[in-house]
């Protein structure tokens, strides 16, 4: 993988074994399934990434609307909360990066 994130491209020849990196046959076509699966999965958070963006613009608009503020801050702080608790640490960043995304897009 290189720094990007990106994979490297495969050639068409390659084995299922060289694709996914395992030693068998069995187990590349393990990987490979699992990896299709993560990709639908992937496709899925994406798309309900973006729902929650078109949501949270509703309540932005509409609070800004009635003269309040764009941002909850006590809202934003129980979201950090229950991903934390949900996730652990890591769940705090992955929250933190759902309010970013979801904030400001009026």
């Amino acid at each position: 993988m290189s720094s990007t994130g990106a994979t490297a491209p495969t050639s068409p020849a390659a084995t299922a074994a060289e694709r996914t990196g395992a030693r068998t046959d069995e187990a590349a076509a393990l990987v490979g399934g699992a990896r299709e699966r993560i990709d639908a999965l992937d496709d899925r958070i994406i798309g309900l990434v973006q729902e929650r963006m078109a949501v949270s613009a509703v309540i932005q608009e509409t609070r800004i609307a009635s003269g309040g503020r764009r941002v909850s801050l006590s809202r934003e702080t129980a979201v950090l909360g229950h991903f934390r608790d949900a996730l652990g640490k890591p769940g705090t960043a992955l929250a933190m990066t759902l309010l970013e995304l979801c904030r400001g897009r009026v």
